[in-house]
């Protein structure tokens, strides 16, 4: 997977079959500690000491009619409108901060602001990514440290190229927007063989801005250093197809978690998970739309 958020991820992951022979042979998908699905049939062992075929006695059976009945709030399951509500109320939490940011941060305090904010979203970041539960007060801090970054930055290339910060978000809306339609009419499929050449993609892209970032600090290069002129562009437009790529799998690691009947709280995490990546999304189309307009300025 592209987005490490879902890729790790039990629940939001590649199915697991039932041993190397199942896979073959097109074996049953399951997940770990995870209900069958409305209807179907109990698997042997599936409920722990109950379903493995262990003799159940009395004492055990009265334990059982004892207990409290489960609540709606222990059988709920995420579903897309959980996803969308958090999804949603992130964005706007980061576009406030954001805009807070612009107007409110006295300009020299700018760059120190947008240090901070990077720094700290990139430890949220990478806290929330590899955490198994998602820890709702950890997201809602990694999109504020986010959002004052996005403030920042986006300010600064605004003054470089007047209207890029605009052009970047209706840019940002347009790519979802259509990543979202290929996704759902089928015309793009997330096939193990779509999901291995992203990832390849994403690995060398990775390396060639790590290289870039090197010539940058070290002073070798300036401005955009490899991404400057046309080579840039042609650069700036891989990135973003790669970023609609990932919101595909995205997507699709998101429809598996429904299908699957995941809890209600991995809504949160596939909101961070929407969240990085049209960020990144963000970001690039926002370079792009500065380098394409130095060339009108020159």
């Amino acid at each position: 997977m592209s987005n490490p958020v879902f890729s790790r991820s039990d629940v939001f992951g590649e199915p697991r079959r039932t041993g190397a022979a199942g896979a073959r042979r097109g074996g049953t998908a399951t997940y770990p500690n995870q209900s069958p699905a409305y209807g179907t049939a109990p698997q042997p062992g599936q409920y722990g000491q109950y379903g493995a075929g262990q003799p159940v006695d009395a004492s055990d059976l009265d334990a059982m009619y004892q207990s409290p009945s489960a609540t709606t709030a222990d059988t709920r399951r995420m579903t897309y409108d959980d996803v969308i509500i958090k999804t949603g109320g992130l964005l706007a939490l980061l576009v406030v901060v954001a805009a807070a940011t612009w107007t409110l941060v006295p300009r020299p305090m700018l760059g120190m602001v947008m240090i901070v904010g990077l720094v700290g979203g990139l430890i949220l970041g990478l806290v929330n990514a590899f955490k198994r539960n998602p820890s709702p007060a950890l997201i809602v801090a990694y999109t504020v440290f986010e959002g004052a970054f996005l403030g920042a930055i986006s300010l600064m290339f605004n003054q470089m190229a007047e209207g890029a910060v605009w052009q970047a978000v209706l840019g940002t809306a347009s790519v979802f927007a259509v990543s979202l339609f290929l996704f759902r009419s089928g015309k793009v499929r997330v096939t193990p063989k779509f999901t291995r050449w992203l990832m390849f993609a994403l690995l060398g892209y990775a390396l060639f801005s790590l290289i870039n970032f090197v010539l940058l600090m070290t002073g070798v290069l300036e401005g955009f250093g490899m991404r400057n002129g046309p080579i840039g562009v042609i650069v700036g437009l891989v990135a973003v197809g790669l970023a609609a790529a990932s919101l595909i799998v995205d997507f699709d690691s998101i429809k598996r978690g429904v299908e699957a009947g995941v809890p209600a709280r991995m809504a949160w995490a596939a909101a961070f998970g929407l969240l990085v990546t049209l960020i990144w999304l963000y970001l690039e189309l926002l370079r792009l739309v500065t380098l394409i307009s130095s060339f009108g300025s020159d």
